[in-house]
């Protein structure tokens, strides 16, 4: 029997998985793929996910990967441009975008280097229970079925998770998708920095990842996904359009592999615990990737998970209580980059007080771009930033009239 059986073998899977087995714990992970391989992923690290990287000596190994360090960030909104460099998170300044088959391999390994019993291919079909609890999964790989059992089930699997379907946990703060999007990898893109374009309703975004290759990427309104799907290389270089230097920078360059793209881009938080059962990554919590959060919460989260669970298998705290506060921390560190994603994703006009704000970090100093960028990274507190006295304190130090988007 083992302590923890993690559906899941990706960010959140292999991260919480390595950081129990760290802790001693007996743990066996599965997944249906097999790795190295990609998986559609904004695979973008904020600071702040960098920094777990970092904590857990795994740092040094993505840089490995001919994987760039990203140090500017840059909000396009056509009239001007804001810039900058997110505030530090600890000693960590940088950020990354490694591809899955580079990132989750080295988790993996990690992972069963700690000692991970880890089952490639292997399918979860159902989970067992004893009526009153969850007990295991039981599931079929390619040399048959297989059942195993443990003290706790961890649902690391995705947004449409095994484990939450059959736990089938509370939802709450659930948003229906409002974006569909689609992204590749082009060579000859030369990309310093990550960006964001912001076009009417249309999003655009570009950044390095590994082997000299720049990610662009594009999002429209969720209604417009079948139009958008008709004819995806047309509608992706139209839209490229609505950013002429971007354009002419992709048409003397080359795409390297096809489009993915999806219109699953649901928003919601489930409750992440029950009898014998728990969530973590997009099982538990996921948003519209605008953001790009979505790896650098799963570093967080197996964080604050491995920590409840050890608090209450080690009796330090009743395992209920341990991972209610779980649930509490990762609520407390996630809804106000929630709300500002899905502000994001309106495709409505900055309201104006919104407008009046980046209008004044835009003609305004180089450490206000920082922080400003920095409520993207997780490094800037978006309570902090967005308190009145704070905005009108930069509104008042700027003094530029507002231009029309």
């Amino acid at each position: 029997m083992y302590d923890a059986i993690i559906v899941g073998a990706r960010c959140a899977g292999a991260s919480t998985a390595m950081l129990l087995a760290r802790k001693g714990y007996r743990v066996l992970m599965v997944d249906k793929d097999r790795f190295p391989s990609d998986i559609m992923s904004t695979h973008y690290i904020h600071q702040p996910g960098v920094a777990c990287l970092k904590r857990w000596g795994l740092m040094d190994p993505v840089g490995a990967t001919n994987c760039p360090p990203i140090s500017s960030v840059s909000a396009d909104l056509g009239p001007f441009v804001i810039t900058g460099t997110p505030p530090p998170c600890g000693d960590v300044a940088t950020a990354y975008c490694p591809r899955r088959r580079y990132l989750d391999k080295i988790l993996i390994d990690a992972a069963v280097a700690a000692g991970v019993e880890l089952r490639e291919g292997f399918t979860v079909h159902e989970l067992t229970s004893d009526g009153n609890r969850i007990k295991g999964i039981r599931g079929r790989s390619g040399t048959g079925t297989g059942e195993e059992e443990a003290r706790m089930v961890i649902g690391a699997d995705g947004i449409h998770s095994v484990v939450a379907r059959a736990v089938q946990p509370a939802a709450y703060e659930t948003v229906g998708s409002q974006s569909c999007g689609y992204y590749s990898y082009y060579s000859g893109v030369p990309s310093d920095g990550a960006t964001i374009y912001y076009r009417g309703n249309r999003l655009l975004y570009s950044f390095p990842t590994n082997d000299g290759l720049t990610c662009l990427a594009m999002e429209w309104p969720v209604a417009e996904f079948h139009e958008l799907r008709a004819d995806i290389e047309g509608n992706f270089n139209r839209t490229l359009q609505l950013v002429p230097a971007l354009a002419e920078a992709v048409a003397a360059g080359r795409r390297q592999e096809r489009f993915e793209g999806t219109a699953d881009m649901q928003n919601y938080f489930r409750k992440p615990f029950g009898e014998g059962w728990a969530l973590v990554g997009d099982a538990g919590y996921h948003k519209d990737p605008v953001t790009g959060q979505g790896i650098t919460d799963a570093f967080r989260d197996a964080e604050l998970l491995a920590e409840a669970i050890d608090a209450g298998f080690s009796a330090r705290q009743p395992l209920d209580q341990a991972l209610a506060a779980y649930e509490a921390r990762r609520n407390q560190a996630a809804m106000g980059i929630y709300h500002l994603t899905l502000q994001q994703v309106t495709y409505e006009p900055p309201p104006p007080e919104m407008l009046q704000l980046m209008t004044a970090v835009a003609f305004g100093p180089q450490e206000e771009k920082n922080r400003f960028v920095g409520l993207l990274a997780g490094t800037t507190p978006i309570a902090e930033y967005m308190a009145p006295d704070n905005l009108q304190r930069i509104i008042a130090g700027a003094g530029q009239p507002a231009p029309r988007l």
